[in-house]
């Protein structure tokens, strides 16, 4: 049983955007691709337990857009770029509420 919960982990962590995928990479960093596996397929276990008992459709939890997580990345791909010899300002857009997808007419953005 443990081997069908574990192809469907990696099924599930295949999917766009979805909570076992983000549950997966949480857990690959610190515990290693298979314990990772293991811990979505428990996941996985524990939802159709629910769905069973309950006798309701599966509803994946929502997905909450962490702020400090998107500073820590965006900090991480300015570092790498830089790295690459690429010069950026990306201060306008680390403030709270703007997105890459909202350039505007003050932006500081510039490739050297």
């Amino acid at each position: 049983m443990q081997n069908t919960l574990v192809e469907c982990a990696w099924g599930a962590t295949r999917r766009k955007d979805g909570y076992l995928k983000r549950k997966y990479e949480s857990l690959v960093g610190r515990r290693g691709k298979k314990k990772a596996l293991v811990a979505v397929g428990h996941k996985i276990i524990i939802a159709a337990y629910h769905v069973m008992k309950d006798k309701e459709p599966y509803k994946e939890p929502e997905l909450h857009n962490n702020p400090r997580k998107k500073r820590k990345q965006v900090k991480n791909y300015v570092n790498r770029l830089k790295e690459l010899g690429f010069d950026i300002c990306v201060e306008d857009f680390l403030k709270e509420g703007r997105f890459f997808t909202e350039l505007s007419q003050s932006s500081k953005m510039k490739l050297t």
